[in-house]
């Protein structure tokens, strides 16, 4: 069965305040119990970061909505400006800092309903 999520009526409980910014969760398991995959939003201040961290059951995909951000990959430092999309294999370390005056709002897709998060 389909599900629709209408974001001018959603859930504040999904909404993540971080020390960083926010994350708000659009589908994933704890959501949609058949969901395949997990599917939301992020936003990271100008000048902040999220901690480095791996996803250890599965590859993790961004699209660059607004503003710019540099996103470790490994060893390796990217930068993304909007309408840039990075993917990010299993089990490697990442994060990304804002460059932007503005915040990095960011679509972020994972490939398993039950997105796994272990920080460095």
């Amino acid at each position: 069965m389909a599900t629709i999520t209408d974001l001018r009526k959603q859930d504040k409980a999904r909404v993540l305040d971080m020390d960083w910014g926010k994350i708000q969760w659009l589908c994933g398991q704890e959501i949609d119990p058949d969901s395949e995959m997990t599917f939301g939003m992020v936003y990271i201040n100008a000048g902040q970061s999220n901690p480095r961290h791996v996803h250890p059951n599965c590859e993790e995909i961004i699209f660059i909505l607004s503003g710019e951000c540099d996103h470790t990959l490994g060893d390796e430092t990217f930068h993304l400006e909007p309408g840039m999309m990075l993917r990010i294999p299993r089990n490697v370390p990442h994060n990304a800092t804002t460059t932007s005056w503005e915040p990095c709002r960011m679509i972020i897709t994972y490939s398993a309903p039950d997105r796994q998060t272990i920080g460095e």
